[in-house]
């Protein structure tokens, strides 16, 4: 990959327009109450912005306090495009928007070389949507910080925890997690599914989060194993799915938001 991993799925998932995608990423932030503490992580979903944009601002919004303080992002989230075994980070020193570029934190991703279950690999991050579609809200909630994205492929709640300890970091350092929930479900059931889905997360259970419960499954197992470790306290924000914001009850995807604050 070149120097900069250019924006590849800009007036996709979101307007490539740069005036009217800050327009409409601070409207959604608007639309969110902020709450007293600073999230250590986060949940958040990865669809086009009509259908999850409002639930992952709610998680965003809790950042902005603390714009100032937090100076690295670690960034999961699954591959969609090009499967690979274990995690992958990006040879680019640089991923872009329409709202900028963001650097890459090139120490910490050449770092996490050393562990078995991670290697560089550009092809699988080239096309992925779930790691772009948050940069822009990272864009317009904090001010200077590096990025460390992850693409998790087939690795194992405990080979994403060990990347996780590795980059936990202090205040400065945010864990972001990208996944949606249930896939295609009539309405009433996704409600079912993504409500357990839901309470396995505010319990810290990776184990009643199976496949079918959310594509992000491995890295939301690993933050889960990470955040019990540290005794983190879980908040959901929002629960909903594509039939409450845009698109029919028949057949829907569900996102949540979730914050995991420090004690």
């Amino acid at each position: 990959m070149s120097g900069i991993r250019p924006a590849a799925v800009a007036d996709m998932f979101y307007t490539g327009d740069p005036a009217q995608l800050q327009a409409e990423v601070q409207a959604m932030l608007a639309e969110s109450s902020i709450a007293t503490a600073t999230p250590k992580a986060i949940i958040v979903p990865h669809a086009g912005y009509i259908y999850s944009g409002p639930i992952a601002a709610s998680a965003y919004a809790q950042l902005i306090p603390a714009r100032d303080k937090i100076r690295r992002v670690v960034l999961l989230g699954p591959c969609h495009r090009v499967a690979l075994s274990g995690l992958a980070t990006s040879s680019a020193d640089y991923f872009e928007t329409p709202l900028g570029s963001i650097p890459i934190d090139r120490e910490l991703s050449e770092r996490l070389l050393q562990f078995p279950q991670v290697q560089e690999f550009d092809q699988t991050h080239e096309q992925e949507h779930s790691l772009e579609v948050q940069l822009p809200f990272l864009q317009e909630t904090l001010n200077d910080f590096s990025l460390l994205p992850l693409v998790v492929g087939d690795a194992s709640s405990t080979e994403v925890h060990e990347v996780l300890e590795a980059v936990w970091g202090g205040d400065e350092t945010l864990i972001v997690i990208s996944s949606d929930l249930s896939h295609y479900h009539d309405y009433h059931t996704a409600q079912q599914m993504d409500s357990a889905t839901c309470q396995a997360i505010e319990n810290l259970d990776p184990d009643h989060i199976h496949h079918e419960q959310a594509c992000g499954r491995n890295p939301v197992l690993g933050l889960l194993l990470s955040a019990r470790k540290h005794h983190l306290k879980v908040t959901t924000l929002d629960l909903r799915n594509s039939g409450d914001t845009a698109g029919s009850k028949d057949q829907v995807v569900g996102y949540g938001a979730w914050a995991f604050i420090q004690p």
